[in-house]
């Protein structure tokens, strides 16, 4: 025997504890606290909280699954979006694009430095004669082939299942080799391409296109407007021609170092130029007025370029930020420069104008100077001829004068009297004008009140026949009210005879029972047989202990042993 199963075995015995001894010996060695483990219970409810944490964790994979695929979907619709927005931008430079080269072609002269250039109309019309044929040798066989295939695939599935596997083989053989077709015609374009490239790289038309990356300006050269002018001050126009210099020199010193910074950088920042460009268009189409502009770009850039790790694709970023910045700046600073030297050019220009007319100025003064004082010696000859004509003249006007204000009283009494003649027909005028405007106001008030009457005479007849139609309206609304009661009382007597009727059926179908007193005070079988439970239930004996379990658990045995007892445990038992 094992020593837990011996230390189980092995109980103290006292003689005071007997009773708790046949409870013992009753219920087992074993405490009634303990309960042996239930390892199959145990091991199926593992078992069931196993597969639903599998089945959790399943739905956290499709939870997380599906969360993937709408993210990928809000990116494919975000971007199907800007493609959209950025297709007619496309189309338009394109066209742009299109317009100007037509233009740059109608401009070539023909001459013997640039052949090449003059022919390029020509070639430009015999690409089209050649993308036309090639779109009718390539393109229509596809779309025929589509089209054919589609009603042969349409018939196909009007034919058995076995007929009809074979039928598919044969559309799949043919759509790959008409693939595979396709794809050593790309090939053979993208070898023509390579060619056309090069053979237009050999046109050197580098010439005729200004490239930001190679801003050359002259610094050395001062303007011939000022190199050109006549100053009179020739230490004025050294210094014009010094400030040129200085600027020139400021501004050479930061081009210079720009360039410079342009130079030591790779042109594609390290990559072929097709992915450069790609990653242009990519950075130019998601602008800063898309939403999550810079996720979205990111996001297509790893898609266009999956063998590049998204730390490769941000420091090719930042290089193309730098020459572009670096670009900017380029083409600010020569902005600046132009600018200062227009205004610089202007001010020089204003300085020389201004510098000539005040020389011109003061050879003009010199010459008024004389001029004045021969002029001066003139005038005072004349001054004293004119103060004596003045004196004469004075005289003259004094006496016309005196004749002219004696007319001038005379001719003011006569207006006055003419103005008194006036004055008093315009009051016998005004006087007239008042008493037809009250005889007019007396004949309208005459013509308002008949008016008056006449409007009043027609509203009492209106009212007196409104007061007919509201009296003709009441009694019509009478009657329809006693009409809607007859049809109400009618309506109340049908359904009185109706429940009449029905009262009469009841009565007719209705069961009568005797009465039984005694039947409705005895108790019922379900009251009988719930009451004679309780009776077995009850126990035989009661027992007084601290607990009532092992009462009941010594009652029931003590049923199946009651047989057996004498008198005097019975009497134990009921003490």
């Amino acid at each position: 025997m094992a020593a837990s199963g011996l230390q189980t075995f092995i109980t103290p015995y006292r003689a005071e504890d007997s009773e708790k001894l046949v409870l013992q010996m009753k219920n087992g060695l074993s405490s009634l606290r303990y309960r042996p483990a239930e390892h199959k219970r145990l091991q199926a409810v593992i078992d069931a909280e196993r597969l639903e944490c599998d089945l959790i964790g399943q739905k956290v994979q499709k939870t997380c699954c599906a969360a993937k695929a709408t993210t990928e979907s809000s990116l494919l619709r975000q971007h199907r979006q800007v493609w959209s927005r950025e297709c007619p931008r496309l189309q338009k430079a394109k066209q742009q694009a299109e317009d100007a080269l037509q233009d740059f072609l109608e401009k070539i002269e023909p001459n013997s430095a640039n052949t090449g250039l003059f022919s390029l109309q020509e070639y430009e019309l015999s690409l089209m004669r050649e993308r036309e044929g090639f779109r009718r040798a390539t393109m229509e066989p596809v779309q025929q082939l589509r089209d054919e295939l589609r009603l042969r695939l349409y018939e196909g599935l009007q034919q058995p299942p076995s007929e009809h596997l074979g039928h598919l083989e044969a559309v799949k053989m043919q759509i790959k080799t008409m693939r595979n077709h396709q794809e050593v015609i790309i090939a053979q374009l993208h070898e023509e391409q390579q060619d056309t490239e090069e053979e237009i790289g050999s046109l050197y038309l580098q010439k005729y296109f200004c490239s930001s990356s190679d801003i050359l300006v002259n610094f050395d050269k001062v303007p011939r407007e000022v190199l050109d002018a006549d100053c009179p001050y020739p230490e004025l126009k050294e210094s014009l021609i010094q400030a040129f210099q200085s600027m020139s020199e400021s501004y050479r010193s930061r081009l210079q170092s720009l360039q410079e910074q342009l130079q030591n950088t790779d042109r594609f920042c390290g990559w072929c130029s097709d992915d450069h460009h790609l990653f242009q268009f990519v950075e130019s189409m998601y602008t800063q007025e898309i939403p999550r502009h810079r996720a979205l770009c990111m996001d297509m850039l790893q898609r266009l370029f999956p063998g590049k790790t998204r730390q490769e694709l941000v420091e090719h970023e930042r290089l193309w930020d730098s020459q572009r910045f670096t670009l900017t700046q380029l083409k600010v600073v020569t902005q600046q420069w132009q600018r200062d030297l227009e205004e610089l050019l202007a001010r020089a220009l204003a300085t020389l104008q201004e510098a000539k007319d005040a020389h011109l100025k003061e050879l003009q003064l010199h010459r008024d100077r004389r001029h004045q004082q021969e002029i001066c010696l003139h005038l005072r000859e004349k001054l004293q001829q004119w103060r004596a004509q003045q004196e004469e003249v004075a005289k003259l006007e004094a006496a016309v004068a005196a004749r002219q204000q004696e007319e001038e009283k005379v001719k003011l009494k006569r207006e006055k009297e003419k103005e008194d003649a006036v004055r008093m027909q315009h009051k016998e005028k005004v006087r007239q004008f008042y008493l037809t405007q009250l005889k007019r106001r007396e004949a309208l008030e005459r013509r308002e009140e008949e008016r008056l009457a006449a409007l009043r005479s027609v509203m009492e007849e209106q009212a007196r026949r409104d007061r007919q139609r509201v009296q003709l309206r009441a009694d019509m609304l009478l009657r329809r009210q006693e009409e809607r009661g007859e049809l109400e009382l009618e309506r109340q007597r049908e359904e009185q005879a109706r429940q009449n009727r029905l009262e009469a059926l009841k009565k007719q179908v209705e069961v009568v029972a005797e009465a039984d007193p005694v039947r409705m005070t005895a108790n019922t079988k379900a009251w009988s047989s719930r009451v004679l439970d309780k009776e077995y239930q009850k126990p035989l004996y009661s027992l007084n202990t601290y607990t009532d379990t092992q009462a009941r658990l010594l009652i029931f045995c003590l049923k199946d042993y009651k047989n057996y007892l004498c008198d005097y445990f019975l009497q134990v038992l009921h003490l």
